[in-house]
Protein backbone atom coordinates (compact mmCIF):
# COMPACT_ATOMS: atom_id res chain seq x y z
CA UNK A 1 0.00 0.00 0.00
CA UNK A 2 1.56 3.34 -1.04
CA UNK A 3 0.85 6.43 1.05
CA UNK A 4 0.13 9.30 -1.10
CA UNK A 5 0.97 12.71 1.65
CA UNK A 6 -0.29 16.00 1.07
CA UNK A 7 2.72 18.31 0.89
CA UNK A 8 0.71 21.38 2.18
CA UNK A 9 -35.01 -1.77 23.95
CA UNK A 10 -38.14 -3.01 23.44
CA UNK A 11 -40.68 -0.45 22.18
CA UNK A 12 -43.85 0.35 23.31
CA UNK A 13 -45.08 -0.98 19.53
CA UNK A 14 -43.84 -4.18 20.03
CA UNK A 15 -45.74 -4.63 23.59
CA UNK A 16 -48.75 -3.34 22.24
CA UNK A 17 -48.38 -5.70 19.28
CA UNK A 18 -47.71 -8.68 21.81
CA UNK A 19 -50.91 -7.97 23.99
CA UNK A 20 -52.95 -7.56 20.86
CA UNK A 21 -51.48 -10.94 20.23
CA UNK A 22 -52.45 -12.56 24.15
CA UNK A 23 -55.98 -10.91 23.30
CA UNK A 24 -56.92 -12.96 20.04
CA UNK A 25 -55.51 -15.96 20.98
CA UNK A 26 -58.03 -15.84 24.00
CA UNK A 27 -60.52 -14.63 21.92
CA UNK A 28 -59.91 -17.70 19.23
CA UNK A 29 -60.01 -20.40 22.30
CA UNK A 30 -63.31 -18.48 23.92
CA UNK A 31 -65.29 -19.15 20.40
CA UNK A 32 -64.00 -22.54 19.97
CA UNK A 33 -65.26 -23.41 23.19
CA UNK A 34 -68.30 -21.41 22.57
CA UNK A 35 -68.78 -23.70 19.44
CA UNK A 36 -68.05 -27.07 21.08
CA UNK A 37 -70.88 -26.17 23.99
CA UNK A 38 -73.26 -24.87 20.79
CA UNK A 39 -72.25 -28.28 18.89
CA UNK A 40 -72.51 -30.57 21.75
CA UNK A 41 -76.03 -29.42 22.66
CA UNK A 42 -77.62 -29.73 19.26
CA UNK A 43 -76.26 -33.06 18.92
CA UNK A 44 -78.33 -34.13 22.31
CA UNK A 45 -81.43 -32.35 20.96
CA UNK A 46 -81.27 -32.90 17.62
CA UNK A 47 -84.46 -34.77 16.04
CA UNK A 48 -83.82 -37.73 15.27
CA UNK A 49 -86.13 -38.12 12.11
CA UNK A 50 -84.14 -35.18 10.75
CA UNK A 51 -80.52 -35.24 11.81
CA UNK A 52 -78.06 -32.21 11.75
CA UNK A 53 -75.83 -32.29 8.53
CA UNK A 54 -72.25 -33.22 10.32
CA UNK A 55 -70.68 -31.52 6.99
CA UNK A 56 -71.38 -28.59 8.17
CA UNK A 57 -70.41 -28.74 11.54
CA UNK A 58 -66.91 -30.52 10.06
CA UNK A 59 -66.21 -27.74 7.99
CA UNK A 60 -66.84 -25.05 10.73
CA UNK A 61 -64.34 -27.49 12.68
CA UNK A 62 -61.72 -27.17 10.29
CA UNK A 63 -61.56 -23.46 9.72
CA UNK A 64 -61.54 -23.12 13.31
CA UNK A 65 -58.44 -25.30 13.28
CA UNK A 66 -56.69 -23.27 10.06
CA UNK A 67 -57.20 -19.97 12.38
CA UNK A 68 -55.79 -20.84 15.24
CA UNK A 69 -52.47 -22.58 13.39
CA UNK A 70 -52.31 -19.17 11.48
CA UNK A 71 -52.31 -17.67 15.29
CA UNK A 72 -49.52 -20.37 16.59
CA UNK A 73 -47.86 -19.42 13.16
CA UNK A 74 -47.60 -15.80 13.69
CA UNK A 75 -46.96 -15.85 17.45
CA UNK A 76 -43.55 -18.30 16.15
CA UNK A 77 -42.61 -15.65 13.39
CA UNK A 78 -42.68 -12.97 15.93
CA UNK A 79 -40.55 -14.79 18.52
CA UNK A 80 -37.74 -15.39 15.83
CA UNK A 81 -37.98 -11.60 14.05
CA UNK A 82 -37.56 -10.95 18.01
CA UNK A 83 -34.58 -13.09 18.28
CA UNK A 84 -33.44 -11.84 14.89
CA UNK A 85 -33.47 -8.11 16.44
CA UNK A 86 -31.82 -8.95 19.48
CA UNK A 87 -28.95 -10.73 17.84
CA UNK A 88 -28.53 -7.88 15.61
CA UNK A 89 -28.95 -5.59 19.03
CA UNK A 90 -26.14 -7.60 20.36
CA UNK A 91 -23.77 -7.84 17.31
CA UNK A 92 -23.84 -3.74 17.25
CA UNK A 93 -22.98 -3.32 20.86
CA UNK A 94 -20.19 -5.39 19.85
CA UNK A 95 -18.21 -2.26 17.73
CA UNK A 96 -18.51 0.25 20.27
CA UNK A 97 -14.98 1.17 20.07
CA UNK A 98 -13.75 -0.61 17.94
CA UNK A 99 -11.74 0.85 14.03
CA UNK A 100 -13.72 0.04 11.09
CA UNK A 101 -13.12 0.73 7.75
CA UNK A 102 -16.35 1.55 5.62
CA UNK A 103 -16.99 3.38 2.54
CA UNK A 104 -17.33 7.39 3.27
CA UNK A 105 -15.66 10.37 2.51
CA UNK A 106 -15.88 12.13 5.62
CA UNK A 107 -13.11 11.38 9.00
CA UNK A 108 -11.29 13.53 11.46
CA UNK A 109 -8.36 15.70 10.99
CA UNK A 110 -6.97 15.18 14.80
CA UNK A 111 -3.37 16.51 15.62
CA UNK A 112 -2.57 17.37 11.91
CA UNK A 113 -3.46 14.49 10.75
CA UNK A 114 -6.67 13.35 8.45
CA UNK A 115 -6.17 9.83 6.04
CA UNK A 116 -8.44 8.38 3.38
CA UNK A 117 -8.18 5.20 1.54
CA UNK A 118 -8.37 5.74 -2.62
CA UNK A 119 -8.81 3.22 -4.89
CA UNK A 120 -9.03 3.03 -8.85
CA UNK A 121 -8.58 0.49 -10.94
CA UNK A 122 -5.96 1.84 -13.57
CA UNK A 123 -3.04 4.83 -13.23
CA UNK A 124 -4.87 7.71 -13.03
CA UNK A 125 -4.55 11.65 -11.94
CA UNK A 126 -6.77 12.33 -9.13
CA UNK A 127 -7.98 15.60 -8.35
CA UNK A 128 -8.58 16.11 -4.71
CA UNK A 129 -10.67 18.55 -2.86
CA UNK A 130 -11.23 18.65 1.28
CA UNK A 131 -13.92 20.55 2.96
CA UNK A 132 -15.12 20.99 6.26
CA UNK A 133 -18.26 21.09 8.18
CA UNK A 134 -19.61 24.00 6.55
CA UNK A 135 -18.10 23.09 2.90
CA UNK A 136 -15.85 25.81 2.83
CA UNK A 137 -12.52 24.47 0.56
CA UNK A 138 -9.64 24.00 2.79
CA UNK A 139 -7.69 21.96 0.32
CA UNK A 140 -6.94 20.75 -2.76
CA UNK A 141 -4.88 19.19 -5.23
CA UNK A 142 -3.66 16.78 -8.34
CA UNK A 143 -1.84 13.53 -7.28
CA UNK A 144 -0.67 10.53 -9.49
CA UNK A 145 -2.58 7.39 -8.10
CA UNK A 146 -2.09 3.83 -8.59
CA UNK A 147 -4.20 0.82 -9.12
CA UNK A 148 -5.99 -0.67 -6.10
CA UNK A 149 -5.75 0.58 -1.94
CA UNK A 150 -3.63 3.65 -1.23
CA UNK A 151 -3.58 6.16 1.83
CA UNK A 152 -3.89 9.79 1.40
CA UNK A 153 -3.19 11.54 4.07
CA UNK A 154 -3.62 15.38 4.75
CA UNK A 155 -1.81 17.71 7.18
CA UNK A 156 -4.38 19.89 7.89
CA UNK A 157 -2.55 22.50 5.99
CA UNK A 158 -4.78 24.64 3.63
CA UNK A 159 -2.96 25.57 -0.09
CA UNK A 160 -2.12 29.02 1.27
CA UNK A 161 -0.24 26.92 4.38
CA UNK A 162 -3.50 28.32 6.81
CA UNK A 163 -3.53 25.08 9.55
CA UNK A 164 -6.93 24.23 9.66
CA UNK A 165 -8.69 22.83 13.25
CA UNK A 166 -9.37 19.63 14.00
CA UNK A 167 -12.72 18.41 12.92
CA UNK A 168 -15.09 16.42 10.75
CA UNK A 169 -13.04 16.83 7.42
CA UNK A 170 -14.67 15.42 3.34
CA UNK A 171 -13.16 14.59 0.56
CA UNK A 172 -14.08 14.34 -2.86
CA UNK A 173 -11.92 12.78 -5.59
CA UNK A 174 -12.12 12.59 -9.20
CA UNK A 175 -9.80 10.51 -11.59
CA UNK A 176 -8.73 10.92 -15.40
CA UNK A 177 -6.64 7.98 -17.38
CA UNK A 178 -3.84 9.18 -19.57
CA UNK A 179 -6.63 9.66 -22.21
CA UNK A 180 -8.25 12.06 -19.95
CA UNK A 181 -11.66 9.23 -19.87
CA UNK A 182 -13.11 9.76 -16.71
CA UNK A 183 -12.22 6.40 -13.76
CA UNK A 184 -13.75 5.20 -11.21
CA UNK A 185 -12.68 5.91 -7.66
CA UNK A 186 -13.86 5.12 -4.52
CA UNK A 187 -12.61 6.83 -0.91
CA UNK A 188 -12.85 4.72 2.53
CA UNK A 189 -12.19 6.10 5.80
CA UNK A 190 -11.19 4.41 9.28
CA UNK A 191 -12.38 5.65 12.25
CA UNK A 192 -13.51 4.32 16.54
CA UNK A 193 -17.48 3.05 16.20
CA UNK A 194 -18.46 6.07 18.30
CA UNK A 195 -21.97 4.60 19.74
CA UNK A 196 -24.69 3.12 18.61
CA UNK A 197 -28.73 3.30 17.75
CA UNK A 198 -30.49 0.25 19.14
CA UNK A 199 -33.94 2.14 18.26
CA UNK A 200 -33.25 1.40 14.89
CA UNK A 201 -34.10 -1.36 12.80
CA UNK A 202 -31.58 -2.66 11.85
CA UNK A 203 -29.29 -0.64 14.25
CA UNK A 204 -26.97 2.33 13.25
CA UNK A 205 -23.25 2.87 13.93
CA UNK A 206 -22.10 6.20 14.31
CA UNK A 207 -18.64 6.84 12.41
CA UNK A 208 -17.31 10.07 12.79
CA UNK A 209 -20.81 11.60 12.84
CA UNK A 210 -22.45 9.37 10.08
CA UNK A 211 -24.65 6.45 10.54
CA UNK A 212 -23.71 3.09 9.18
CA UNK A 213 -25.13 0.00 9.29
CA UNK A 214 -23.69 -3.30 9.85
CA UNK A 215 -23.29 -4.47 6.29
CA UNK A 216 -21.33 -0.80 5.25
CA UNK A 217 -18.56 -2.14 7.65
CA UNK A 218 -15.91 -3.45 5.49
CA UNK A 219 -12.93 -4.12 7.86
CA UNK A 220 -12.19 -4.10 11.26
CA UNK A 221 -8.99 -3.40 12.05
CA UNK A 222 -6.73 -4.24 15.61
CA UNK A 223 -5.51 -1.71 17.50
CA UNK A 224 -2.01 -0.82 17.18
CA UNK A 225 -2.27 -2.25 13.56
Amino acid sequence: MTTIPATTVPSAASGASGISGTLDNTMIASNFTTFLQLLTTQLKNQNPLDPLDTNQFTQQLVQFAQVEQQMKSNDQLSSLVSLEKSAQASTALAYVGSTVVVDGSTTSLANGSATWSLNVTKPSSATIVIKDAIGQTTYSGNFAVNPGNQQFTWDGRGNDGRLWPDGNYTLTATALDANQQSVAISTEVQATVDSVDLTQSPPLLSVNGQNYTLDKIKRIVRSGA
